[in-house]
């Protein structure tokens, strides 16, 4: 490591002027994830600034350092929208006009918010690349200032003061500090000023697996196109890191890891959990990152807590996109490794489902669909919350003859199959629909099912726990007409809530073979 370099960029961040509009933020504990991983863990939170992302820091200083002449031209950025809000906010401060470019995908609420702050906004391309490419071109014909987000170095320096702020706010040198990397703007600042304060202590920059560029760019050894990147952390979501970021991240960073969807909505949990907010998918990226490495490093992990070294990880930000969230709950669970999805053959007969959530034992079934398909064995696509490993659970199932296929790594089951589990019913029997309530509460599933093992075949059963008062579930039964009155005083007597569905015209369009005559619909008044 060059301490040259270090030193230098620690120089330019005590110089840095960021305190007319940043805040020196907290560093607070996080118990439960430091019991979790077994090391004193710390969250810097740069999503308490006043644009709820650490952007701002960079931006103001940059603006600041700018000559008057080139003032008066007015400043041009590209972002999805932290770094906007920055430079929006920043040039508020200052009285520059600043035009902002920002990706078509922006979420609504980081639009908003930089038009809040008085820029104009041009919205073009698809991605941070197209958009800046817009940018770059504004420029040439406008002579304006572009700020760059990440390649910048007065942008670099003022990312840099937090890794200062980590200093001063630490008895004893951070044993690991994880940083959140897009383009490697923070991670270059924060590791040059950490690396300059504590020399030994690891800066481990942390992306996603869909939008690793600068990982690729160190394998490579100089910045790399590397295409198309994902947007779910559309914060870092850079397909070419800057030339200038790449040679201090090369130089300055330990190691460069990756982490997948589900492990950043799970560390997204765990930052509510501790500090009751919530981080946008690119702001939990270091926290995933920590839980990551952890887990991949035991020795060096034992080695910290035995000297009770704590690691720092940076919450970048915390502008989500309200809708987004209900992705992240989806996918927590599975980034925690609490979850599996497994599609599992059993025969397709009556009491099967109830055998096999009997075979389950004490894990929790979070989501169980299944639909009749007309021959002597049924596939099911269940979720289970686990009470041990995923494999020590498949062995259970093999022994008990039920084949399983593992679907927990699967984008495509993950994002489509759970919600497309269904279609008509292949046979002419007579099938009726009904929708059920019951208090959710653990083996809540598996009671139900006990009560409502009978006579009567279930053709379909869909199910998932939203982690709400009550389970929902919606339940297909073969009933032969002469056992209509017969099998309505059943469901009476199991005292469950149930709505008839069958004549529901959602059932028959997408559900039901043909329309079926039915009687009036029958709604049940147990509570």
């Amino acid at each position: 490591m060059s301490e040259g370099l270090a030193a230098e960029f620690l120089q330019r961040a005590l110089r840095a002027q960021v305190y007319d509009v940043a805040k020196r933020t907290p560093l607070e504990k996080a118990p439960k994830l430091s019991a979790r991983i077994g090391v004193p863990l710390l969250l810097k939170r740069e999503d308490l600034q006043p644009t709820f992302a650490f952007k701002l820091r960079g931006a103001y200083n940059c603006l600041h350092q700018l000559p008057a002449e080139q003032r008066a031209n007015g400043v041009v950025a590209a972002s999805a929208g932290n770094h906007a809000q920055g430079v929006a906010l920043a040039a508020r401060e200052l009285g520059i006009a600043a035009r902002i470019y920002m990706p078509r995908t922006t979420p609504e609420i980081k639009v908003r918010a930089v038009e809040a702050l008085g820029a104009e906004i041009v919205q073009a391309g698809d991605d941070y690349d197209a958009t800046c490419a817009a940018a770059m071109a504004d420029v040439e014909k406008s002579g304006a200032y572009f700020v760059h987000p990440f390649n910048d170095p007065d942008v670099i320096a003022g990312q840099g003061t937090i890794g200062i702020e980590i200093g001063q706010q630490m008895a004893k040198p951070p044993a690991v500090v994880f940083i959140p990397v897009g383009g490697g703007g923070m991670a270059a600042g924060v590791a040059a000023t950490v690396k300059a304060i504590y020399p030994n202590t690891k800066v481990i920059g942390v992306e996603p697996e869909d939008a690793a560029s600068m990982k690729a760019a160190i394998e490579a050894g100089k910045p790399v196109d590397i295409g198309a990147t994902g947007m779910f952390a559309d914060g870092v979501a850079v397909r070419i890191v800057g030339s200038r970021s790449y040679a201090m991240c090369a130089e300055l960073l330990d190691e460069v890891i990756t982490v997948s969807v589900d492990e950043v909505c799970a560390a997204v949990r765990s930052v509510f959990e501790e500090v009751r907010a919530v981080p946008e998918p690119a702001g939990a990226l270091a926290v995933a990152g920590a839980i990551a490495w952890a887990a991949r490093h035991p020795e060096a992990t034992a080695a910290d807590a035995a000297d009770q070294r704590a690691w720092v990880a940076i919450v970048s930000g915390a502008n989500v996109n309200f809708d987004r969230l209900g992705h992240v709950v989806e996918r927590c669970a599975l980034g925690d490794g609490n979850e599996a999805l497994l599609a599992v053959t059993i025969p397709e007969r009556p009491g099967s489902f109830l055998e096999f959530c009997r075979t389950l034992g004490d894990c929790s079934v979070s989501e169980f669909n299944y639909r009749n398909n007309g021959t002597p064995d049924a596939r099911v696509f269940v979720g289970v919350r686990l009470r041990e490993s995923e494999a020590t659970l498949e062995d259970r199932l093999g022994e008990r003859g039920y084949e399983v296929i593992d679907l927990s790594r699967n984008e495509v089951a993950k994002l489509h199959l759970r919600h497309l589990v269904g279609g008509c019913l292949p046979t002419g029997e007579r099938e009726r629909l009904y929708r059920f309530e019951f208090p959710e509460r653990p083996g809540a599933l598996l009671e139900f099912l006990t009560v409502l093992a009978g006579r009567w075949s279930i053709s379909l059963f869909h199910y998932r726990n939203h982690a709400a008062a009550h389970g929902r579930v919606l339940a297909g039964f073969l009933v032969p007409e002469a056992d209509e009155d017969r099998f309505h005083a059943f469901l009476d007597e199991t005292g469950y809530h149930y709505t008839d569905e069958t004549d529901n015209p959602a059932c028959q369009a997408f559900l039901s073979a043909a329309p079926v005559a039915v009687a009036k619909p029958r709604v049940s008044v147990a509570g």
